[in-house]
């Protein structure tokens, strides 16, 4: 009995030294949360406060509002995730042909009155309202309509993530679930999903909410980023960071109060006797006015002091603590602090580079998983519509071979363009990179190039335009600037 007690504290002492310190109990760790729930679970909980409160924050918050804004500018850009269609002949070389009509048929689907089916966006727009909906709430909803009244009897719909009820959870009788407003089967594939007809944010306008229709996943996108797996639902991106956005920005606007008070209040006037001062002049309401003029001193009646008002605000510390608040709000948001607050201060070459590039690696990520997830899925749709309608006059029978999109997202200017050049051609000459890589980097497309420069060219012959203008020249001309600097 005694080796058995003598054994246990000893096992206690051994794991005790083994455990991990983030594992620890007592009184410091006390309101460490570590219950382990599923993904859907705490979402659950959390989902319909977590939006609202995310909104809020882009409707009233600076820093939040230029986060979505950051996300749109840089996933999205000015023209869009650009559609730039790959076909090739069976002995390898470039469809010309089947290429040019997809593309434009694309195009002309993807003008305002095409391809949603309010007819009040365009695929740019689409775009910008899908990825700031993510961003914001988490998660979108994006209908695949086949057979709808257009020229290519195809359309999308926008669905906000309201439509899908996170309260809605039951167990159907063959087996599958709805978890959360989506219908799951055994093997935990979404079959279906069932979305409120109306918004149920809708009801002063007297929207009848309570009807939920069952759509197919397969008409169904439902876009959002998961971080675990088995997340049936998204949640918004600010969810880290919200918190400290939500403090520091009441705290800026108590500052900023508190700096106009203390600009407008100069002091007060005190008596011993408790006689009333009446200043100069009394307003209508019967208060003593003082004016005031630069330079000016007066002579207070007998008996009077003055006692002034001087808060300090905003504090000497101020700068200093905002600051610090938005590099860890910059970190919840996994962006650049010099461009979430417009801080570019004391920034070099060499911290601004490494900062921008880091960046802009996530951002590339994100367009890859827009591609994938987004773009890829709805050019399929529409393709095989346009080719069934023969809005692209190519044969349905070929789909395989004319599904073959490569998607142009928009890329960066370099931070230092010269020393950036130089580079870039060093690699191609080494054979240690391509001019499709490098230009793809910057959002372009290394054949619509070549295709303007030989216009270019021609051109140059029809009017007699002599240049003298190559790679070699190049980068001569860029080494002797280095050098002269």
């Amino acid at each position: 009995m005694i080796f058995e007690k003598y054994f246990m504290r000893l096992m206690k002492k051994i794991m005790k030294r083994q455990s991990y310190s983030g594992a620890s109990t007592g009184r410091l760790y006390s309101s460490w949360a570590s219950a382990n729930y599923s993904a859907d679970s705490e979402i659950r909980a959390n989902l319909s406060t977590l939006r609202g409160r995310s909104r809020e924050l882009e409707r009233n918050n600076d820093y939040a509002k230029k986060f979505i804004r950051m996300v749109k500018t840089n996933v999205i850009g000015s023209k869009g995730i650009m559609l730039q269609s790959r076909v090739k002949d069976n002995n390898g070389s470039s469809d010309v042909p089947a290429n040019n009509r997809i593309e434009e048929g694309f195009r002309r689907w993807a003008k305002k009155g095409n391809c949603d089916v309010t007819e009040s966006y365009s695929f740019l727009d689409i775009q910008d309202i899908a990825m700031s909906s993510i961003a914001r709430d988490g998660e979108v909803l994006i209908r695949l309509i086949k057979g709808f009244d257009n020229d290519f009897k195809f359309a999308v719909q926008l669905i906000e993530a309201d439509h899908l009820d996170e309260k809605y959870n039951y167990v159907i009788s063959n087996g599958n679930h709805i978890k959360m407003g989506i219908e799951f089967n055994t093997w935990g594939k979404a079959v279906a999903y069932h979305i409120f007809e109306k918004h149920p944010g809708d009801v002063p306008f007297g929207y009848s909410y309570g009807q939920r229709i069952r759509i197919n996943a397969d008409e169904i996108l439902h876009l959002f980023i998961p971080e675990r797996i088995s997340q049936s639902r998204g949640i918004p991106w600010m969810h880290a960071a919200m918190t400290r956005l939500n403090m520091l920005g009441g705290y800026e606007e108590a500052e900023l109060t508190a700096a106009r008070v203390a600009s407008a209040k100069g002091g007060f006037y005190t008596n011993r006797a408790g006689e009333e001062y009446t200043g100069d002049d009394t307003s209508s309401e019967g208060n003593p006015i003082q004016e005031v003029e630069p330079g000016t001193f007066e002579t207070l009646p007998e008996g009077w002091d003055f006692k002034p008002w001087d808060p300090q605000h905003p504090t000497s510390q101020f700068e200093f603590f905002v600051k610090a608040c938005l590099r860890g709000i910059s970190s919840g948001l996994d962006v650049s602090y010099n461009y979430l607050a417009n801080d570019l201060e004391g920034v070099n070459y060499s911290s601004i580079r490494a900062g921008v590039l880091d960046e802009r690696d996530v951002w590339r990520k994100i367009q890859t998983w827009a591609i994938n997830h987004f773009m890829q899925p709805i050019f399929e749709n529409w393709l095989e519509m346009a080719l069934l309608t023969q809005q692209v006059n190519l044969p349905l029978s070929k789909y395989d071979k004319f599904n073959a999109a490569s998607w142009i997202a928009r890329g960066w200017p370099w931070v230092d363009p010269k020393s950036d050049m130089i580079a870039a051609i060093s690699a191609i000459k080494m054979g240690l990179n391509t001019a499709s890589n490098i230009v793809g980097e910057q959002g372009r497309d290394l054949e619509e190039i070549y295709q303007m420069l030989a216009e270019e060219q021609k051109l140059r012959e029809k009017w007699g335009v002599k240049t003298e203008w190559d790679l070699k020249m190049l980068e001569t001309l860029l080494l002797e600037e280095k050098t002269e600097a």
